[in-house]
Order: C-alpha cells, then structure tokens, then sequence
C-alpha cells in the first residue's frame, strides 16, 4: 500500500497554495496577457463603435444595415470566427484581437445608438438655438447625455471580452484560457480552477471599475436625497 503524497501538488487536488507559489510567475504572465488582450480589444471596438452609432443616428438608411452588419458578425461562433481571421492574421494576437473587437460591436453600437436616440428632441433644439454646431452639438451634448446608455454597453462588452479572450488559446493568445486548456488536457485541477477564478475576479473588478467611471461621469443619474422634515 503506497503512502499519501503530502504534497497537494501531487495529490492534484483543486485548491492547492503550492501551486500559487510554484507558478506565481506564469500566472503573472497569463493574467498580463489576459488584460492585455481585454483593454486593445474593447478600447479598438469603442473607436469603431462610436463613429458607427453616429452614422447610424444621423444617416436613417445607416441604422438598419449598421445593426444587422454587427448582430450577424456576434453570431458567428467563435471558432469559426477565429477560422475565417486566421488566413489573414496568422496565430497571432492580433487574430485574437480582430475576433473580440467583431464581438464588441454589437453591444457598443447598440447602446450608444439607444443613448443618443434618448437625447430629448428639445435638447437639440436648444443647442442649436445656443448656436451649436452638429459636431460641437454632438460632443458637448449628445455624446454626454448618451454615456449611461454607452457606458451599460461598454461594461457588458468589457465582461464578455475578458471571458471571450480564453478561447484564443486555441491559438496560444488566451492568456490565463491558455492554462485553462493546457491544464484541461494534463487534467491539472490547481491550474484550472486557479486560472478559471482569475478570469472571474478580472471580469468582476472590470464591471466595478467601469460601473465607478460611470457613476463619476454621469452625476446627474444618482438618486437625490430628499431633505428631511
């Protein structure tokens, strides 16, 4: 009869401390791609998204084709994305990038066409009597008054990314989804679950983080207190 392995490790329990301290470095490593990946990713789908909910508010016979371009680019599954980019973009980071920011779209195009269609038709006129130009219209007024909406799609785009970014594993740029598949094949339970969990606390803090950018930039949506008496 063989004697337990005191190490947990060897014992290749789920929780195990000594895989943290034996991989700090490579779980460092993966989380820094993972965030990596997330931030270019979300921040190029914002640069794209914003100029197309424009278009697509100030052009009527934009809004139609704009929102079905992107609503069939977000079902197409992942794989098959990934398939279709790579011919271009070989196994790089960029294939993982391109693929994420596709799957941005939709959900920043939305909400930001919903914010700036809930700008008061009043609003705009006032801004133009004020002497306004559209652009200087669109930056000073719209766009502000269009953030609760915008940002509520920028949280849910970001949350989706950081889960989406694992599955360019497949082509060795998921950061922490590349422990995730590597530990699935070894059957290493530490590394998956520790890299799964990871991927939840990046998704929880980012929803955080965005939810108090939000709350700073949009004063006028917090609920007043009512004096008393």
């Amino acid at each position: 009869m063989t004697a337990t392995p005191d190490d947990c490790l060897a014992r290749n329990e789920w929780i195990c401390g000594d895989y943290l301290s034996t991989r700090r470095e490579i779980l460092w490593d993966a989380t820094l791609q993972h965030l990596q990946l997330t931030f270019v990713s979300v921040a190029l789908a914002v640069l794209l998204a914003v100029p197309l909910a424009v278009a697509a508010r100030r052009l009527r016979w934009a809004a139609g084709p704009v929102i079905g371009a992107t609503t069939i680019l977000y079902t197409i599954p992942s794989l098959a994305m990934f398939s279709l980019l790579l011919p271009v973009y070989g196994l790089s980071a960029s294939l993982v990038v391109t693929g994420l920011v596709l799957y941005s779209l939709t959900l920043l195009v939305r909400n930001i066409l919903a914010g700036l269609r809930s700008v008061p038709a009043e609003t705009r006129q006032a801004a133009r009597g004020m002497g306004y130009r559209p652009t200087l219209q669109l930056l000073a007024v719209e766009l502000p008054l269009a953030l609760p909406a915008a940002m509520a799609g920028l949280r849910i785009a970001t949350v989706s990314a950081v889960s989406l970014v694992t599955i360019g594993a497949i082509v060795g740029f998921g950061g922490l989804g590349n422990l995730i598949y590597s530990g699935m094949h070894t059957y290493f339970k530490a590394q998956v679950l520790t890299a799964s969990v990871l991927c939840v606390v990046i998704a929880v803090a980012a929803d955080l983080a965005l939810l108090g950018i939000q709350r700073v930039l949009t004063p006028w949506t917090r609920p007043t207190r009512r004096a008393a008496g």
